[in-house]
């Protein structure tokens, strides 16, 4: 069975600093829906200290085992496309893109770049219509406080 995909684009933005350290600073800016192939990243803004770059060919990828992540994700204000990026020489690149507040969790726990992006209204559409039909909770077990067990029955 094949996975849902969402095709979409990155954009990528680099800002001058005043800084006597750093002289630039990379992000991603965007999320955009996109059917354009993948492809050399295009500028598309260069002005007052700023360049953004578009990374076409990118796809959100859903996966049954990470409903409960985007369920996470689209349940609160604010949804959020994560963006696992690099700095490749100069250039900041994106690698991969999730709507899983789970896996992009992960990502940042690998000790990688991660940043969160307004997630758009057609991808939030589509994520939301996915997480209704597939998102069953995990029922909740109750544990019986320890003081209602037979003191033979606990343990230590």
């Amino acid at each position: 069975m094949e996975k849902p995909k969402f095709p979409v684009a990155v954009v990528m933005q680099r800002r001058q600093l005043d800084n006597r350290w750093q002289s630039e600073a990379w992000e991603p800016r965007s999320v955009i829906p996109s059917i354009e192939p993948k492809g050399e990243p295009r500028l598309l803004v260069d002005e007052g200290g700023v360049q953004q770059w578009l990374h076409p060919g990118f796809e959100l990828l859903l996966h049954r085992d990470e409903t409960e992540g985007y369920y996470l994700n689209v349940s609160v204000p604010g949804a959020r496309v994560f963006v696992l990026w690099r700095l490749d020489g100069d250039q900041g690149v994106p690698l991969d893109v999730t709507a899983s507040y789970n896996e992009g969790g992960r990502w940042l726990d690998g000790g990688n770049s991660v940043e969160g992006v307004a997630m758009p209204a057609e991808v939030f559409a589509w994520v939301g219509a996915y997480v209704e039909q597939n998102y069953r909770p995990e029922p909740k077990k109750r544990i019986k406080p320890r003081s209602f067990l037979h003191p033979k029955h606990r343990a230590g």
